[in-house]
């Protein structure tokens, strides 16, 4: 068996998954199968520097055609399968959730199917070696109360949005596989990714790149929504230790230990730019922060346990939060550029709907 297929791999985390596999310190690693649909947020762009890598092959293609992943998984011997495909963003889910239920769940589904069905060809010792990865989110679990214990690995599942509820569906699916037929797979629960190469919709580059551009910072409600922040790296490592050492059948919830409310990581952001790349009028960029109604059932907090990876797998996060946000500053203050590059006329026709009628004064 010859590679993994990563589903999803122009995407934020798939494509730092994707740099980080095929990375020149990890000269050994098989060749990788990248699909992906290149929806709003997949961006060619991401992959340029595995672009000349003969062990990258990148198709253009969906989750939900059944015959193209069972031909790729065929074609080039598949030994895991790593699902980032999905829709991601919560505030997209509540203006438009068919997509969200047509990619998160049925997709899924046929991935799984197609899995299965390349599945029962392997031999023995093949099969041992198969892998099917579900890459979810600490959204299906619900919120957290101030002083609630972190989500474990076995806390019911809760999801309070079109999004979380679709990705809860998919995580049920591969559970049922599992189950049912025995396809050896594996549930992540990730927290909030940060880093490079973020479609510039989520909290942190929405707010660089806002920031750059005189344009105002908008934070739902009064801004003291919780979340875990986790850097994307270290994300693609603990996918990495989950591949190679995680139990069939397991969950494994994936945090970067480090909580902190929506406002104080905004004020963060405008301190590290206000030193990196100062206002022309000597004003502070907090000073663009704009609050807007919050967005319908919006969970307070969300934070993982993360003592089961560490235990059975010896995984930790190595990126500290203050160290990791100054780094993705920098990376975006060097690629402008990037984010220019995707600004289409429909992302900005979005931000305007979004945000524009729940402007509200504080």
């Amino acid at each position: 068996m010859d590679a993994i297929l990563v589903t999803g791999g122009a995407g934020f985390i798939g494509a730092n998954f994707v740099l980080d596999w095929l990375a020149p310190s990890n000269p050994d690693a098989c060749p990788l199968v990248n699909l992906d649909a290149l929806t709003y947020a997949g961006n060619l762009a991401s992959l340029d520097p595995v672009a000349g890598d003969e062990r990258h092959r990148f198709v253009h293609g969906d989750i939900n055609d059944r015959a193209l992943v069972s031909r790729l998984l065929r074609e080039h011997r598949v030994r895991a399968i790593v699902n980032f495909a999905a829709e991601s963003h919560v505030d997209r889910s509540i203006l438009g959730p068919d997509a969200f239920v047509q990619t998160n769940i049925v997709g899924t589904f046929n991935l799984i199917e197609a899995a299965r069905e390349w599945y029962t060809t392997l031999d023995a010792t093949e099969r041992a070696a198969f892998r099917f990865i579900q890459v979810s989110t600490d959204e299906v679990f619900g919120a957290l109360g101030p002083s609630d214990p972190p989500f474990s690995e076995t806390t019911p599942y809760s999801p309070r949005s079109p999004y979380s509820a679709s990705k809860a569906a998919a995580d049920h699916l591969v559970q049922a596989a599992f189950h049912t037929y025995g396809l050896p797979a594996i549930i992540t629960h990730c927290s909030n990714n940060y880093g490079p190469l973020q479609f510039p919709e989520k909290l942190v580059p929405l707010m660089i790149r806002n920031a750059r551009r005189g344009e105002r910072l908008p934070v739902y409600g009064d801004g003291r929504q919780v979340r875990d922040w986790l850097h994307v790296s270290d994300h693609a490592s603990a996918l990495r230790a989950v591949l190679a050492r995680g139990r069939p059948g397991e969950t494994y919830n994936i945090g970067g230990s480090a909580e902190r409310e929506n406002l104080s990581v905004v004020n963060m952001l405008c301190s590290l730019l206000d030193e990196r790349s100062p206002r022309a009028d000597g004003a502070s960029y907090a000073a663009q922060i704009a609050y807007v109604t919050d967005r319908p059932g919006h969970d307070r907090r969300y934070a993982i346990d993360q003592r089961k990876i560490a235990a059975e797998l010896g995984w930790t996060p190595a990126v500290a939060f203050e160290q990791g946000l100054r780094d993705t500053v920098d990376w975006y203050l060097e690629n402008d550029a990037w984010i220019t590059g995707i600004e289409t006329g429909a992302y900005r026709q979005w931000l305007d709907t979004n945000y524009r009628s729940g402007e509200r004064a504080r």
